[in-house]
């Protein structure tokens, strides 16, 4: 009786212990996971918006409200209306104009800016560098009046040069490119320099093409940001000749107020060119970003 009872107790005593950590405990999820999961929300919560607007775009007027994700009646009747009806082409044309312009301009004087401010040796540079910083905390709401009157005085307005001019100039370009500018090895310049080089080919020579994502980068945040420019070109230009595509749009929403299939045809077309240009040069947006602290 002994014999068989320790043997019964040993056998349930084991079966239980091994089935129990066999299959009866999970793992518990890591953080990893938690946030795996948190960024598939996020990035769906931010790309429904722009899924909808694309289908949308393709209903008909009767059932652009109807909520539903996928277009039951499918057309391009929106976009022949769009191109042919108002001058959007021409809308685009002055908004692709006017950012390229910016762009380049920016990229140039901002680099050279940037480089001087991180390697060159001048009395008041660092106070000169925390001024040039501490635009960043004034809103552009602040300065539009008198941007606005000095572009009247000078006779900018309603022109190309009063759209692009006052938009060149930004702090963020000269702040990213300066702290870029603080990784790069000496060793490169000073050599240079040995060799006989001065500041502006060490610039142009050296400089420049080390800094190629960085720019890259810079382009897609000037490009966007003057795409989507609204109040200033609101302010400066009465000429329909230089409305850009923003304000096209905002003209849609006045005189189709009820056809939203019209107006999110053209959201579409202004938005498309910036989805593509983000995920083309999406890689060296991320490594501008990881690289800008670096000093």
């Amino acid at each position: 009786m002994a014999s068989d009872t320790l043997t019964t107790g040993t056998g349930g005593s084991g079966g239980p212990g091994r089935s129990g950590t066999g299959t009866g405990r999970r793992r518990p999820l890591s953080p990893r996971s938690g946030l795996t999961a948190l960024a598939v929300v996020l990035s769906v919560i931010s790309v429904l918006p722009v899924l909808w607007m694309l289908t949308s775009s393709f209903k008909t007027r009767e059932t652009v409200t109807d909520g539903k994700l996928i277009p039951t009646d499918f057309t391009f009747d929106n976009f022949v209306y769009v191109f042919t009806e108002v001058p959007f082409a021409r809308y685009l044309w002055n908004s692709f104009f006017v950012s390229a312009v910016i762009t380049i301009a920016a990229l140039f004087f901002h680099s050279m800016a940037a480089y001087a401010l991180a390697r060159l040796r001048f009395p008041g540079r660092e106070k000169l560098f925390g001024a040039i910083f501490a635009t960043l905390l004034v809103t552009a709401p602040v300065v539009l009046i008198p941007l606005f009157m000095v572009a009247r005085e000078l006779g900018l307005l309603d022109s190309y040069a009063g759209l692009i001019i006052p938009a060149i100039f930004n702090a963020f370009g000269i702040f990213l490119l300066r702290q870029f500018y603080l990784g790069l090895p000496k060793e490169l310049e000073e050599a240079a320099v040995i060799d006989g080089c001065g500041h502006w080919r060490v610039y142009w020579n050296i400089v420049l093409p080390m800094s190629r994502p960085i720019l890259s980068a810079l382009a897609i945040f000037f490009f966007l940001a003057n795409w989507n420019a609204f109040v200033w070109p609101l302010v400066a230009t009465n000429d329909q000749d230089l409305t850009v595509v923003q304000l096209g749009i905002a003209s849609f929403q006045t005189q189709y107020t009820s056809n939203w299939n019209y107006i999110l045809a053209a959201a579409t077309v202004a938005a498309l060119p910036m989805l593509i240009l983000f995920f083309v040069f999406q890689r060296q947006i991320v490594e501008s970003i990881k690289t800008s602290g670096i000093k």
